[in-house]
């Protein structure tokens, strides 16, 4: 029996449909020039995370960014001007996969639904390992250098679900406010699972964790 991926714990299974969401397979066909572009950005993405994430924000200079992705200076600089650039670009990833998913999801989805699964889809896109993908959240949520970022990706996140949130509920005065409450109470969710999941240092699946809060945020609200 295989064990459970690193933003599990062993009694939950997440569909092929969260797990395959924002591939590159899904992708369309790039030109040799366009992918070759993307490699190289890839490579500098997950050569900066881990460096950032070893070294800290100030602690790292471009320069060992660039030879740790086996580019040059200049290239390093042609596609990320800055150290933030490159985390920002981390965050993207995690943006374009939340909205694919969230566009993706059936109409008879309920809300409550759609919020869980897009933010569910997220976690695997963080990096290959339970320690990167701990090492780098720690290193977006606690820098204070990376708070802008950090704050930017979460309204980026916002923005998504509220614009589908809000064609899904019923069309009465006050929706989109409505819409908007459900998608920012959605990603409060999001950040209390990642901060106990920082503090009980990854012990728990991240997945797991977010399905938790989500819960206790419903039940926190029920009349009975």
């Amino acid at each position: 029996m295989q064990s459970a991926p690193w933003f599990l714990s062993e009694s939950h299974v997440l569909p092929d449909s969260v797990l395959s969401s924002g591939t590159r397979g899904e992708a369309p066909v790039l030109s040799r020039r366009e992918e070759r572009r993307r490699q190289t950005q890839d490579a500098l993405i997950e050569a900066a995370m881990r460096l950032l994430a070893e070294k800290g924000f100030e602690g790292t200079t471009t320069d060992e960014i660039a030879a740790a992705a086996g580019i040059s200076r200049r290239t390093l600089f042609r596609h990320f001007p800055t150290k933030a650039d490159l985390v920002t670009a981390w965050t993207q990833q995690m943006t374009d996969v939340l909205s694919e998913r969230v566009q993706a999801c059936p109409p008879e989805m309920s809300p409550q639904e759609v919020i869980r699964v897009a933010l569910e889809a997220v976690v695997p896109h963080m990096a290959k390992t339970r320690e990167e993908a701990l090492a780098f959240v720690r290193l977006i949520e606690q820098d204070p250098g990376l708070q802008s970022v950090s704050l930017h990706k979460y309204a980026c996140w916002e923005d998504s679900l509220t614009t589908v949130l809000e064609q899904r509920l019923p069309d009465v005065e006050g929706r989109a406010l409505a819409a908007r409450v459900a998608a920012r109470s959605g990603i409060a969710a999001f950040r209390t699972a990642v901060d106990e999941w920082i503090r009980v240092k990854g012990r728990v699946g991240l997945v797991t964790l977010i399905r938790r809060v989500l819960a206790l945020q419903m039940a926190c609200f029920r009349d009975d």
